[in-house]
């Protein structure tokens, strides 16, 4: 696969930063997203990650809030943030931000999935930690500075929607199934159900994609830790939502009672009172809902614009965490009622995926 990256420029930032070219740069599995990573060996041993934004992204990437001129990227921006409040991220070696490289320490390739995959007894202790570190970050988080993006980025009405929507537009009409007029009025009615009663709700600090591959595994001292990392697009959120990324996560697969063990830990982590509890419960369920909705729809995305079919095999899994919830969330009559009609549509899906 050809490179849009000026590897030159990598070379003159490790040179900056060690006196020395680098040993070797090998390109690494970027997954979905469209920048590109490199494991850099460093003289005379050791090595460092280098991530590289394309142009076309790169404007997403430095977005500038209106009277910030010189603001860093959101990832770095976010990482110091989370440096500063005690969660353990990449350490930063170095930055050609113009010419679109940052550059990490590498932090191997045990993500939390394949850790899981590998060992998995230690299922229920990283998960654990998981939810810990989270509950632990959620607290040093709950104040933000003024001029933080995270604070300035929300999970606003239009964000929930545009995510349940993405569902329609790719889980649905992109696979050739067109909701009837009655069969729109019914979607877009509950899904504004949804909106309202989530947006409604007290945000911070969210994460926003929290899960099994965004979470490295390291030993510190003998004992495992996580690494965050992928947390550029953090903004304020649902105190629920990171929870359902990370245990309605559509690479695992979690017993309802594995579930809701965690939750009882997050709230005793969280200080919350048995009525904290069975309100997160129910705030779980109705997350579930409208994120798992979205990432089934963006599995067809990625394949269809992106030409990687390879998170097809999440789709009907991920439907599935959808039907769970909806099935917990039966004394609602508006989401029996979604229940219903995705259990319609879904039928007219043409089968013919991996």
């Amino acid at each position: 696969m050809s490179s849009s990256a000026n590897l030159e420029v990598l070379r003159s930032l490790v040179r900056r930063l060690t006196g020395s070219d680098p040993a070797a740069a090998v390109r690494m599995p970027g997954g979905a997203s469209t920048r590109e990573f490199y494991r850099v060996g460093l003289e005379p041993s050791g090595s460092a990650v280098a991530m590289f934004v394309p142009d076309a992204d790169r404007p997403e990437e430095v977005t500038q809030p209106t009277g910030s001129p010189g603001r860093p990227w959101p990832l770095l921006e976010v990482r110091a943030l989370l440096e500063q409040r005690g969660v353990r991220v990449p350490r930063l070696l170095g930055e050609a931000c113009q010419d679109g490289w940052v550059l990490v320490e590498d932090l191997g390739d045990d993500t939390l999935a394949n850790h899981l995959e590998s060992f998995p007894e230690s299922r229920d202790d990283m998960v654990r930690l998981a939810v810990v570190d989270l509950a632990r970050a959620q607290r040093a988080l709950a104040d933000l500075p003024a001029t933080s993006i995270v604070g300035q980025r929300r999970f606003d009405r239009d964000l929930l929607r545009w995510e349940i929507d993405h569902f329609r537009e790719w889980g649905l009409e992109a696979r050739g199934v067109t909701l009837g007029s009655a069969e729109r009025r019914l979607f877009d009615a509950a899904s504004e159900y949804l909106v309202e009663m989530i947006s409604r709700w007290s945000y911070g600090f969210v994460h926003r994609d929290y899960q099994s591959r965004n979470l490295m595994v390291r030993s510190s001292n003998g004992a495992p830790e996580l690494v965050w990392i992928d947390f550029q697009d953090a903004l304020l959120g649902p105190r629920v939502y990171d929870l359902v990324a990370l245990l309605s996560d559509s690479y695992q697969s979690f017993e309802r009672s594995f579930i809701d063990a965690r939750l009882d830990e997050y709230m005793q982590s969280m200080g919350g009172s048995a009525a904290d509890r069975e309100r997160l419960g129910r705030e779980f369920d109705l997350v579930t809902v409208q994120r798992k909705l979205k990432d089934a729809g963006r599995f067809v995305f990625i394949d269809r614009k992106k030409h990687n079919p390879s998170f097809l095999k999440f789709v009907e899994p991920t439907v599935d965490k959808v039907r769970a919830a909806l099935a917990r969330l039966g004394d609602d009559r508006t989401l029996v009622e979604l229940g219903g009609l995705l259990e319609s549509v879904l039928r007219r899906v043409p089968r013919a995926e991996p």
